[in-house]
C-alpha cells in the first residue's frame, strides 16, 4: 500500500460519515448522466416521428433497443461487481454509454440509431446495479432507504432534465445534436465516478474468484426460486411497465387527447419526472420507518398507480389540467416505487451477492422494459386510442398485486396458523 493510499484509507476510517454523502452524490449524478438521453426519448417523440417518419410502435422500439442488452448484461454486471467492485465496472460502463451515443449521432437513419442504442444498453447494464451497490455498501439499514431513494432519483432527474433540454436542442440543431449532448453528459458521469468513488472502510465482502463467470451465473440463478425474490420481481415488472408507458406516452396522450402543444406536453413530462424524483426520495425515506417493511410501501404504489390509470380511461383523460395532474400523480408513485424496491432487494440478497441480486431483479424488469413500449405503441396505432394501453397496464398491476398479496397472506397463515394440540386434564 502506498503512503498516499494509506493516508486516504486512514482518513476514511477516522471519519467515514462525510464521504458517504460524496459517494451518494457521484452515484446519483452518474445514474442521471448515463440515463439522460434514453430518458428524454419520450419528450422527443413528436420531433423524432417527424424527422424519421416513425410510427408510435417504432418510437417505443427505440426505448426497447436501449434495454435489450441489459437483459443478460445485468446478470454479468452483477457477478463482475461482486468480484471486482464498483469503481471501474461502473465507470467503464458509463463511458461506453457516452461513446455509443457519440457514434449514434452519425447514424444514417432509424436502423443505425437502433444499433447505437443497443450498445448504450450494454454500457448501462453496469451503472444501475453498480450505483445501487455502491450506496448500499456505504449506508446502514437506518438510512439505506433514504439514500437509495436519493440515488434512484437520478434516473427521473436525468429524464426530467433531458425532457426540458433535448426538445430545445432538437428544435434548434436537429435530432443528431441530442445524441451529442447525451454523449457529453454520460462521459462526464463516467469520469466523475472513476475519479471519486472509493470503497467503504473495512474488509470487502466474500467473493468467488476461483469459479469462472458462467459457473457463478448458474450457481446464483437459484435465487429465482426464493419466495421473497418472486414477490420482488412481480412488483418490479408491473410497476416498471407503468413507468415505461408513462414515459413514452405522456406527451403523445396530452398532445392528441388533451390538445396540448408539443412544447406544453413536454413540460408536463418534466413535471412528471420531477414528481418521480420526489417520490423516490420520500417513499424510500418512509420505508426506513414503516413498521410494515419496505415491500408494503411498494404495494401502496401499486394501488395508487391503478387509481391513476383508471382516471385516464375516463373523460377526465381528455381534460388538459386534470390529465396533467393525473400524470404527475403517476410520476410520484409510478416512478417513486423504485427507491424502496431497490433498497428491499439489497437487504434480501444473500451475503456477498448483493450485486448479483440487484442484477437479477433488474434483468427480470428488462423483460417488461423491452416488450411494453412497442406493445403499447402498437395498441395505440391499431386502435387510434390510448385507452387500451392504459387498460393493459392497469390489468398487469392488478394481477401482480393480487398474486403478491395472496402469497403474503398464505405465508402469514402458514407461519401463525399451525393447529394447537389441546391439553387433557
Amino acid at each position: 500500500m502506498t503512503q498516499q493510499t494509506a493516508a486516504r484509507a486512514g482518513s476514511a476510517r477516522r471519519n467515514p460519515l462525510p464521504y458517504r454523502w460524496v459517494v451518494l452524490g457521484i452515484a446519483t449524478f452518474t445514474q442521471a448522466a448515463s440515463g439522460f438521453f434514453v430518458g428524454g426519448i419520450g419528450a422527443l417523440g413528436v420531433q423524432l416521428q417527424g424527422a424519421l417518419d416513425l410510427s408510435t410502435a417504432q418510437l417505443g422500439l427505440l426505448v426497447s433497443a436501449a434495454q435489450l442488452a441489459p437483459l443478460v448484461g445485468l446478470l454479468v454486471a452483477g457477478v463482475l461487481l461482486d468480484r471486482y467492485g464498483e469503481r471501474w465496472v461502473v465507470g467503464i460502463g458509463a463511458g461506453v454509454v457516452g461513446l455509443a451515443l457519440g457514434l449514434g449521432s452519425l447514424a444514417s437513419g432509424y436502423p443505425a440509431l437502433l444499433g447505437a442504442l443497443l450498445v448504450v444498453g450494454a454500457g448501462y447494464s453496469t451503472v444501475q446495479p453498480g450505483g445501487s451497490k455502491s450506496v448500499a455498501s456505504w449506508f446502514d439499514a437506518s438510512q439505506r432507504g433514504f439514500a437509495m431513494g436519493v440515488r434512484q432519483a437520478g434516473l427521473p432527474l436525468g429524464a426530467a432534465l433531458a425532457s426540458a433540454v433535448l426538445p430545445v436542442v432538437a428544435r434548434e440543431f436537429g435530432w443528431r445534436a441530442t445524441l451529442v449532448t447525451g454523449c457529453g453528459v454520460a462521459l462526464i458521469g463516467a469520469g466523475l465516478f472513476m475519479g471519486c468513488y472509493r470503497r467503504p472502510p473495512g474488509p470487502a465482502g466474500p467473493v468467488e474468484p476461483s469459479l469462472p463467470l458462467a459457473a457463478q451465473l448458474r450457481a446464483r440463478l437459484g435465487m429465482l426460486r426464493e419466495p421473497a425474490m418472486v414477490k420482488i420481481m412481480l412488483a418490479g415488472t408491473s410497476l416498471v411497465s407503468v413507468q415505461c408507458g408513462v414515459g413514452v406516452l405522456t406527451v403523445l396522450h396530452l398532445h392528441r387527447e388533451a390538445s396540448l402543444g408539443a412544447g406544453q406536453a413536454a413540460l408536463v413530462l418534466v413535471a412528471v419526472q420531477g414528481a418521480g424524483v420526489v417520490g423516490r426520495v420520500c417513499l424510500a425515506a418512509w420505508s426506513d420507518r414503516s413498521r410494515f417493511g419496505r415491500h408494503a410501501v411498494v404495494l401502496v404504489c401499486m394501488v395508487a398507480v391503478v387509481v391513476g390509470l383508471a382516471l385516464l380511461m375516463t373523460p377526465v383523460g381528455g381534460a388538459p389540467v386534470v390529465a396533467s395532474g393525473v400524470f404527475v400523480w403517476l410520476g410520484f408513485f409510478g416512478f417513486g416505487w423504485y427507491g424502496p424496491w431497490v433498497a428491499h432487494v439489497t437487504e434480501t440478497a444473500p451475503p456477498g451477492r448483493t450485486g448479483f441480486a440487484l442484477g437479477l431483479a433488474m434483468s427480470v424488469n428488462q423483460l417488461a422494459i423491452i416488450t411494453v413500449p412497442p406493445v403499447l405503441g402498437l395498441l395505440v396505432d391499431l386502435t387510434g386510442s390510448f385507452t387500451p394501453a392504459w387498460v393493459l397496464l392497469a390489468l398487469l398491476t392488478v394481477a401482480a398485486l393480487s398474486v403478491t398479496v395472496g402469497a403474503e397472506l398464505r405465508s402469514r397463515r402458514h407461519e401463525s396458523g399451525s393447529p394447537r394440540v389441546p391439553r387433557l386434564g
